[in-house]
């Protein structure tokens, strides 16, 4: 049985964990990483910091599975990411040097984390808001995910946006198919190598 809701601060550890969980492509990325901690700094911690109000949660008799976590301005996520959540974390993790040929997983997130690429305009004028979902195996197909997307798109529609953006790793075909048939477009892009964008407009 599983009961969603909003989520609260002390559901971090949750995300944290999921983030990993699902991060190498909706695998299990947990091998790959020295701190379980590098994907959850980019993906869904910072979105329960700074817009609390936009990140919901599954949960079912074992605890916290699954999380949709995003923002509904995201030029303006970038700004604050600038100002209050990079800082801490670039005193934590040095900037790589060297070959980035030679970076480990916990590298290129370190190099991201100094060096955060902004969204382009062609992408955030139409669809303005974001958002990234994950659930752990044991919640998929089990319609967790479309309740998470639901309750996102109802939030986002009282706050009268427009246009959601995300993007999928172009090895997750499941999650891809997932998009695709909730209402998503893909968009014609090939400027993020390994990613493939997707948009919704909002009536």
């Amino acid at each position: 049985m599983l009961t969603f809701r909003s989520a609260r601060l002390e559901d971090e550890d949750a995300l944290y964990a999921i983030s990993l969980a699902t991060g190498d492509a909706g695998e299990d990325a947990t091998p790959l990483y020295r701190d379980g901690r590098m994907v959850g700094h980019i993906y869904s911690a910072p979105y329960l910091h700074l817009w609390p109000d936009a990140v919901f949660v599954a949960e079912d008799e074992e605890g916290v599975c699954g999380y949709i976590a995003g923002t509904l301005d995201t030029a303006l996520h970038e700004a604050r990411l600038e100002e209050e959540w990079w800082p801490h974390l670039r005193a934590l993790y040095p900037d790589p040097g060297g070959d980035q040929q030679t970076w480990d997983a916990d590298q290129r997130r370190a190099h991201f984390i100094h060096h955060p690429r902004r969204t382009p305009t062609w992408l955030t004028d139409p669809f303005p808001a974001h958002i990234h979902m994950n659930l752990l195996p044991r919640t998929q197909g089990k319609g967790g995910g479309t309740r998470l997307l639901s309750r996102w798109l109802d939030m986002a529609r009282q706050n009268n946006v427009y246009g959601i953006h995300l993007g999928a790793s172009e090895r997750n075909s499941a999650g891809m198919r997932f998009w695709e048939t909730r209402g998503f477009k893909r968009l014609d892009s090939h400027e993020t190598p390994g990613t493939v964008w997707f948009g919704m407009a909002l009536e």
